[in-house]
């Protein structure tokens, strides 16, 4: 299959009822004999899908011991493409985190309140598990957000200007082309959202502060997408936040520095996963303030 993932695990397919109609959603998971684990699951940035992680899912559930379950969104890899009219939404991460997140958990046979996954979330991704965290602060066990968005910096939409101008001119299509369906839904569906002037307005900042589970919070000091304001902003309103900041990585930490980015995920999830267990409901108990590492 174009696009196949390189850890070469099954992929499926679900029939995920959302907004009005039905979509199929590609998905993979990892390790699903390691029932006593937790349950780790990806969120692609706003280019991304289930190939274009490539091997990084497979090594980081090896590094932490853990179950993954990786997915792309309607709109991007092998799932349901977006068709050429439609416009995503300005509030389009709140929609995939209240409405999609629950919908695509419940056509796959996740029981959120007995498994409470844990989430690794990328850039859009991120937010969108900041978001779920957020609406549904009772069911995760706990985040990893690298590069993640809470407000709109100008940097940011420079660097989307950059990547609109590449896309009809240089060969960024036909490279999205390997990891996607239709690239054009995946490209534009991004692009254009980020780029209306309505979406300069977006910020969850306000939201922050109803997450309740750990999270450790990622950015690499050469993000073009985006400057440490974004995660020191979660680690001043989410209290279980810890900060990873890195040197020589840009906006994908996970391709820029993999062994790191695994070993202090590891160890974040065997300091907080240990308080977790199969079944258990409520939230954690809350801690205060927020531990920052810089490497």
């Amino acid at each position: 299959m174009n696009g196949a993932p390189e850890n070469a695990a099954q992929v499926h397919f679900a029939r995920v009822r959302w907004s009005g109609r039905e979509h199929r959603i590609e998905h993979v998971w990892l390790h699903p004999a390691r029932t006593r684990r937790p349950l780790l699951v990806f969120l692609h940035e706003g280019l991304g899908s289930v190939a274009m992680w490539k091997d990084f899912p497979a090594q980081l559930c090896d590094a932490v011991g853990c179950r993954g379950l990786v997915l792309s969104r309607w709109g991007y890899g092998q799932s349901s493409p977006r068709p050429g009219h439609e416009r995503w939404p300005v509030d389009f991460m709140h929609q995939q985190a209240r409405d999609f997140l629950p919908a695509f958990f419940e056509a796959v046979g996740v029981d959120v309140a007995r498994e409470r996954p844990w989430f690794y979330g990328h850039s859009d991704g991120g937010s969108i598990a900041l978001l779920y965290a957020a609406f549904y602060p009772e069911v995760p066990g706990g985040l990893i957000v690298a590069a993640p968005h809470i407000f709109v910096e100008d940097k940011t939409v420079a660097s989307i200007e950059k990547a609109r101008d590449g896309y009809v001119t240089t060969s960024l299509r036909s490279k999205l082309a390997r990891y996607h369906a239709d690239p054009d839904s995946a490209f534009w569906g991004w692009n254009d959202v980020w780029l209306d002037p309505d979406f300069r307005r977006w910020d969850i900042r306000s939201l922050l502060g109803s997450i309740r589970c750990p999270v450790l919070a990622v950015q690499g000091y050469d993000d073009e997408y985006g400057t440490m304001a974004q995660i020191d902003g979660i680690a001043e309103r989410a209290p279980r936040t810890e900060l990873l900041k890195l040197h020589d990585c840009g906006h994908s930490p996970h391709r820029d520095q993999p062994a790191l980015l695994a070993r202090a995920v590891a160890a974040f999830v065997q300091r907080h996963a240990h308080h977790e267990t199969p079944g258990r409901t409520g939230a954690p108990p809350h801690t205060n303030g927020a531990t920052r590492r810089h490497t």
